[in-house]
């Protein structure tokens, strides 16, 4: 699970932009993430990666990697992976499980990689202004390996997303306030809200405490980011574990009042579902009912990147130095891109009109219009398949009661190929397994079982008086409905 965190020491270091030489420190433990490379001295090129130049005028003095699957199609998406401080392009490919995902659901791959040239620590500088803004250093250095990566792999532009781990997370952040009209959506791990920072003590103050603004305060600070006259926003996922001490969980709670408000959205979850390895996973639908923000708080977990090494579907990654065996982060992510709509090799058209059409505490009934030249059918659980059927419906069967799946369905001809994949419907089980959560009322706030206002503290969706804001005073809170939690210090039984 977590480690501590290094001691922080600061050191100096020189860096010559627009001809100007200035000096700045850095904290050689400030967002730091070990990797297993020397920092600043990566190979030119490692296992699986292929070392790209003449992406563009790099102001940034950024190297590209990137990774691409074996007859990868045309119009695929593209995925950018940000790396954290002292680590390179290699060790995130390496333990990130993006790759797993590369080669099952086909798209590229490119992995920026910054060095001790640019900072100490070989961090993204995403605390810099001059780094973090549009058409400007390390951002404008990643923005023109966008476009090289979709000229070399034909890739589809409408469908580039980005991701980062700590300052590749904070720097994530603030790629998808400044191109929004580049990215269809983002993967903040470990991160900061977008903007929170323009130099090294703003940024302590905002991994340890970041400011609390309001959602619209940090929405607009998205919004003077981005180009004038933006509508069409990314959708973005939060990775937070409750036990980190490097980058507070507070600010998982800041930067989803931040996504939200830029989507127009309110601060309470559709609905919430519980994941493997102790995550509760919190969505935020737009109007349409589609997800725009995802929030996956990890319990227990420290700082570093959630991976699940294995061979199962949901399964990813190796772990090491803050590369923590808790849930899949890649795979949940991936899903939550559509990247695991995959086209399918036949012929056939996808289904469409795919509905829920009834379900019980452990059953959800699906129904779709028939495919001319279809053998039958087959369904799809969060991108797994679960049946195959000759009829245009399906039930699925041993499901945990209160939570939401998702599911597609692809034809299948007489010859065995799948066609292309349905758009996607969520059914929700019905029912609720009551769940006890002991912790301070500061830990509570950060998962969603409470909120705080004027210093106190009071149960979600109850309202109940818990005392104080502060990580002292503790209570066990009973969840006996989605979002809805009640004070039971007196044994609580689920």
């Amino acid at each position: 699970m977590g480690q501590s965190h290094p001691p922080f020491r600061f050191t100096g270091t020189r860096r010559l932009v627009g001809g100007v030489r200035r000096w700045f420190t850095v904290a050689a433990g400030a967002l730091a993430l070990t990797g297993g490379l020397i920092a600043g001295s990566p190979p030119a090129s490692a296992a699986g990666l292929t070392q790209v130049t003449g992406f563009g005028t790099n102001p940034g003095n950024l190297s590209m990697y990137t990774y691409a699957p074996d007859a990868l199609p045309a119009d695929a998406p593209l995925v950018v992976a940000l790396h954290g401080c002292t680590q390179s392009a290699s060790d995130y490919f390496a333990h990130s499980g993006w790759p797993k995902f590369a080669d099952a659901y086909g798209f590229a791959l490119v992995f920026p990689q910054t060095s001790s040239a640019n900072n100490a620590n070989s961090c993204f500088n995403w605390f810099d202004p001059g780094d973090s803004a549009r058409g400007q250093g390390e951002a404008l250095s990643i923005r023109q390996m966008v476009d090289k990566a979709v000229s070399l792999y034909g890739s589809d532009a409408g469908r580039v997303h980005i991701t980062g781990l700590s300052a590749g997370g904070a720097m994530t952040a603030n790629m998808l306030a400044a191109y929004p009209d580049v990215f269809a959506g983002g993967a903040i791990g470990s991160g900061l809200p977008a903007r929170c920072a323009s130099g090294v003590s703003a940024a302590y103050a905002c991994m340890y405490s970041p400011p609390d603004k309001s959602p619209a305060q940090w929405g607009n600070l998205v919004r003077s980011a981005a180009p004038a006259g933006t509508t069409s926003w990314p959708r973005v996922a939060i990775w937070q574990g409750t036990a980190d001490t490097t980058v507070k969980p507070a600010n998982a709670t800041e930067l989803r009042d931040q996504w939200t408000n830029v989507w127009g959205i309110g601060q309470t979850p559709s609905r919430t579902e519980s994941l493997s390895g102790g995550t509760t996973l919190s969505v935020y639908d737009d109007a349409s009912g589609r997800p725009a923000v995802e929030v996956y708080s990890v319990a227990g977990m420290g700082h570093g990147l959630a991976v699940e090494p294995g061979d199962g579907t949901e399964q990813c990654g190796s772990t090491g130095t803050y590369y923590l065996d808790t849930v899949c982060s890649s795979y949940h992510t991936a899903r939550f891109w559509g990247l695991d709509d995959d086209p399918g090799t036949g012929a056939l058209p996808s289904p469409t009109g795919l509905t829920v059409t009834g379900t019980t505490d452990s059953t959800a009934s699906l129904s779709w219009k028939a495919v001319d030249g279809a053998a039958s059918y087959n369904v799809y659980r969060g991108g797994a398949k679960v049946g195959t059927t000759a009829s245009t419906s399906y039930t699925d069967t041993g499901l945990a009661t209160g939570t939401t799946y998702r599911y597609t369905a692809a034809a299948v001809d007489l010859a065995g190929a799948t066609g292309g994949v349905s758009s996607a419907v969520a059914a929700t089980t019905t029912g609720f397994t009551p769940t006890c959560h002991t912790a301070g009322n500061y830990d509570h706030t950060v998962a969603g079982r409470a909120y705080q206002s004027g210093g106190h503290t009071y149960a979600e969706g109850s309202g109940q008086a818990m005392g104080l804001w502060n990580a002292f005073t503790r209570h066990t809170l009973k969840q006996t409905a989605p979002s809805y939690y009640v004070v039971d210090d007196s044994g609580c039984s689920a």
